[in-house]
């Protein structure tokens, strides 16, 4: 059921602004078929890898690789790619294995399955609103085929931070050349997505797709102006 937050102010929406992984598609799927596709071709290139490492392996020597470089807190393709690089190098392959392995995972990593809402929404907003992304993740929007509905997406690995920072949301702002009250952005997170929209002044649209919580269990300092179960309750709200 749609929530609307008793402080919300109506306003003129111009541009509507989306997270992307758990919003859009989930990405626990995605992730486990991505890092599965590229092992399976490890195998057939280098099978001393994954004769000694796992997927789960890859997973916590990844992890562990996180703390070394501040980098690797926002740039997930990088965190990705060194371990690559690493691990390949121990087995005696050339740099250059690395970037054919990111490949075959980004590859499959853009092979996404939509929430049966979200396409026939965005069709209809794509012709109403301006409409992008931000996402902390490094989905490609054009080999996904969001291209044709967003006009501009930032990701956090090439614009150097991720979300909640609010410079991330503030360039979003600067390149629609819109005021923040003009803006809403969506998203499945609390606190990456609401937490940071709200504090560069955005409205705010919480997709709780699991129920997750609800308004009255939400912690205080996170209020979106609406919660809405799917993107089409959210094209309900919006006409």
């Amino acid at each position: 059921m749609l929530y609307r937050s008793e402080h919300f102010v109506p306003m003129k929406i111009k541009a509507l602004i989306f997270d992307l992984d758990d919003t859009l598609w989930p990405v626990v799927p995605v992730i486990q078929h991505a890092e599965a596709t590229l092992h399976d071709w490890i195998t057939t290139q280098l099978p001393s890898v994954t004769a000694s490492y796992s997927i789960a392996d890859l997973r916590e020597r990844r992890q562990a690789l996180v703390s070394t470089d501040p980098r690797f807190s926002y740039d997930l393709w990088a965190l990705r790619h060194t371990l690559l690089q690493q691990v390949f190098a121990e087995h005696g392959a050339a740099p250059a294995f690395a970037d054919e392995a990111m490949q075959v995972f980004a590859e499959a990593r853009n092979r996404v399955t939509f929430f049966p809402d979200v396409i026939p929404v965005l069709d209809v907003l794509k012709d109403q609103y301006i409409l992008g992304s931000i996402s902390n993740g490094f989905a490609d929007i054009k080999a996904i085929g969001l291209d044709q509905h967003f006009s501009v997406s930032l990701a956090a690995h090439t614009f150097g931070c991720a979300k909640p920072d609010s410079k991330i949301f503030l360039a979003m702002l600067d390149h629609l050349k819109l005021p923040a009250a003009e803006v809403m952005y969506i998203g499945d997170d609390l606190r990456l997505d609401v937490g940071g929209a709200q504090q560069v002044g955005m409205a705010t649209a919480w997709v709780n797709r699991r129920d997750a919580t609800n308004a009255d269990s939400m912690p205080l300092e996170f209020k979106p102006d609406f919660i809405v179960k799917d993107l089409q309750e959210l094209l309900r709200h919006l006409k």
